[in-house]
């Protein structure tokens, strides 16, 4: 895999799981350990994204 292909592919992966934080934060009540787990893996992958393109 190239390395623009590898930040592509971070990238979608970043915009899934933000999508699956706006599912879970707009239900009548949201799971917290999901959402927190969700956050974390958002950053870890905000994180490795910013990494590669510096």
């Amino acid at each position: 895999m190239t390395r623009l292909a590898r930040i592509e592919s971070l990238k979608n992966r970043h915009f899934r799981i933000d999508q699956k934080i706006v599912t879970e934060g707009g239900r009548p009540r949201p799971d917290e350990r999901v959402l927190m787990c969700l956050k974390l893996q958002k950053l870890r992958l905000k994180e490795e994204i910013e990494k590669m393109t510096a």
